[in-house]
């Protein structure tokens, strides 16, 4: 009896980590704004979206996100645009970034690193891929 009840105080304790973990995904694409939070939401994690980088940048100062995860290709202030600003910003500078494209070659994973992308993951993504990258960038 008392090993579950460790048990239970353990998956609240987890529970609640991950309720406070707050993540953002910025996408042009509502189908992939709506599948990315629909997979994150279900661990438990708070999730907020944008559909452009300046209307995730309002975001990020309102909500102080854990973890951003950005598309490249977006009209206006591309996913490299808006992670450089992203990470040129004292407050938010070690915010993990996550590239989320369908753009897989060198040149652009290299030109995500020189923005400051933290990781690239290339659409389509599996549950898998999301979830590992968040659990990679997490702080404990």
């Amino acid at each position: 009896m008392g090993q579950n009840k460790t048990n239970s105080v353990k998956a609240k304790k987890k529970s609640t980590a991950k309720s406070k973990l707050c993540i953002l995904v910025i996408d042009d694409s509502a189908t992939i704004r709506r599948s990315a939070e629909t997979m994150i939401a279900k661990e438990g994690y708070k999730v907020i979206t944008a559909e452009n980088g300046f209307e995730a940048l309002s975001k990020i100062t309102r909500y102080h996100p854990d973890i951003i995860f950005i598309d490249i290709m977006m009209p206006r202030l591309d996913g490299y645009q808006t992670c450089a600003i992203i990470k040129n910003n004292a407050e938010f500078r070690e915010t993990p970034v996550v590239m989320l494209t369908s753009k897989d070659g060198l040149f652009d994973k290299a030109r995500g690193r020189v923005v400051g992308s933290d990781q690239y993951l290339t659409k389509p993504f599996t549950r898998e891929e999301l979830l590992g990258a968040v659990k990679k960038h997490a702080v404990a």
